[in-house]
């Protein structure tokens, strides 16, 4: 991935960011918003758009685009993964993400944007854990 694609990448989810809270007054908080989907879907239908939007865009954007450099994420077999593990997975970080107040893009992006010290400590705590689980998992392989 050149250093443009990620550059162009951050610009375009700031400015989404941006957008979402001059026209709706709403962070754009992906834990937040999902839960809204799942809860909220007869009183308000847009955070049920904007999940779908998610996974909608993200599909075009392969398809359209293909690979950027060449680059390609590992296909995995679905019919060798258990589902159990996944649905805890799922859990542990639906819980993590109630725990903390919110998940990285809402802490990450748009409360280190609005000088949030909650958000800037949810990020370093995020990031820090993320590097000492993937030194742990690095040496026990």
């Amino acid at each position: 991935m050149s250093i443009e694609n990620a550059i162009l990448g951050g610009v375009i989810i700031g400015l989404a960011a941006v957008w979402m809270y001059l026209s709706l007054g709403r962070v754009a908080g992906i834990s937040g918003i999902a839960a809204n989907a799942l809860l909220k879907t007869r009183q308000v239908r847009w955070p049920l758009l904007f999940v779908v939007g998610l996974g909608a865009g993200g599909w075009l954007g392969n398809w359209w685009l293909g690979s950027a450099d060449g680059f390609s994420l590992p296909r995995a077999d679905l019919k060798d993964l258990s589902y159990v593990p996944l649905i805890v997975a799922g859990i542990l970080v639906g819980f993590g993400t109630r725990l903390g107040s919110g998940c990285t893009s809402g802490h990450g992006i748009c409360g280190i944007a609005r000088f949030s010290l909650r958000s800037v400590v949810a990020t370093v705590t995020f990031l820090l854990v993320g590097m000492l689980t993937a030194t742990l998992m690095d040496l026990f392989s």
